[in-house]
Order: structure tokens, then sequence, then C-alpha cells
């Protein structure tokens, strides 16, 4: 990243991002002693809104943010020029294919060697294992992938986050941003060394799923796989 793209991200995250979240939503952080303030980790949430990586973001010091990598669908953020360089030189993500290749359809190594590379090179990854904004307050299935990723990198920390009210706030389809008190609940690591990859996937949402027991209204979602 260079120095200008730099200066942008942080006066982006500084002036734009904390205010909205500080005053405007009032985001309230629980357990945030849990946040990990070096690499390699990954932080694993729910996904309801477009907030959710800017706001898992905005946890860290400025001085860390271009350590911080979220994942997000190539197909959605690389379209168009404007789109394409915020996504990457402002946010920082790590794009990757939502659908598999027509050769192996179930092969997702190569979506994961770019997460991989980027916790080899000791950034936090954020990581959304349902692969879709769902609806507010209900939690989807979670793919594969996270299982599969703990698995190829299983001493790095597997950080489980549970993000409350964001879809409520920007709901996915809407633009206008809605005044509404959120939180933040962080759990401990766990690590892909004390499980397989598929006990790893019900472990992580199980976690995620007790931190929103406080939560009256979530529900469970199942979906299709998406990706991974």
């Amino acid at each position: 990243m260079n120095v200008l793209n730099h200066i942008l991200k942080v006066l982006f995250f500084l002036l734009v991002i904390r205010p909205i979240v500080l005053i405007y939503i009032g985001l309230n952080v629980r357990f945030g002693d849990r946040l990990p303030l070096k690499g390699p980790a990954l932080l694993v949430a729910n996904h309801n809104s477009h907030l959710d990586t800017v706001v898992l973001m905005s946890l860290f010091p400025l001085g860390m943010l271009n350590r911080v990598r979220p994942v997000a669908a190539a197909d959605y953020f690389l379209k168009g020029r404007f789109r394409s360089w915020f996504a990457t030189r402002i946010i920082g993500i790590i794009p990757i294919q939502r659908k598999a290749g027509q050769d192996n359809p179930d092969d997702s190594s190569d979506k994961l060697q770019p997460l991989v590379d980027a916790l080899e090179a000791n950034n936090i990854v954020i990581f959304f294992p349902e692969g879709t904004r769902g609806e507010p307050e209900k939690l989807g299935r979670f793919k594969k992938g996270i299982g599969l990723l703990a698995e190829r990198c299983p001493n790095v920390p597997v950080v489980p986050v549970y993000l409350n009210g964001l879809g409520k706030a920007l709901p996915r389809g809407e633009s206008l941003l809605i005044p509404f008190f959120c939180d933040v609940f962080i759990a401990e690591p766990v690590y892909g060394r004390d499980f397989q990859s598929r006990a790893f996937v019900g472990e992580v949402k199980t976690r995620i799923s007790a931190m929103a027991q406080a939560n009256p209204h979530l529900q469970e979602r199942e979906d299709d796989d998406l990706y991974f």
C-alpha cells in the first residue's frame, strides 16, 4: 500500500467510521480484551450487514489497520473501478471467488490459499463463514471453508465474534443508516489443531450461538452452500 492510500485509509476510519460506530450506533464491545492485537489471527463472525467489516476493523488501533484483512467476494467487490479501488486499497480486502472452478466444483483449496498467505504474513484475517449477508438477528448455516482453513493453519488462534444489531442499523439491500444500539461479543480463541475440520465448524458456530443467547430474536436459518 502506498503512502497516499494509507493516509486515506486512516482518515476514513478516523473521520467516518469511528464517529458512526461510537456516536451514531453506540457500539458496545463485550470482552474486548480477547481481541488479538497481533497476527496471525482469524476473526470469525456472523454476517448481517456491510457494516460488519468496518465495525470489526474499527476495534483495532489505527496503526494496525494495514494488518487487518477482511475476506470478501471478488465478484461483488471487484466490480467497477471505484468499488474495486476502495475495497482493495482502503478496506484492504482479500478477494475470493465464491463459485468453484468447473474442473473441480468441490475444490476450495485455490480459494483458501490467499487467506493462508495472509495469515503466514502475520495478518489478522476477518472471515464470515455464512458466506453472505443474512437477515437481521438470524444465524445462517456455516460453510465448510472455516474448517478447511483451520486445518491448514492449525496453530493460528481463531476468535469467534457475535455481532448484534448491525443488520438492523444497515440491513441488506438498504443504503440508509438507522441509529440502533449494537453489540460486539468476543469469545476465547479456538484452534484447528484441537478438532477435525467438520467438528471445528460446529465448535465455532456453537460458541457464536452461545454468545447470541442474550438476543431473544435470534433464529437459525438454513441456506444452501454459497461458497466453500
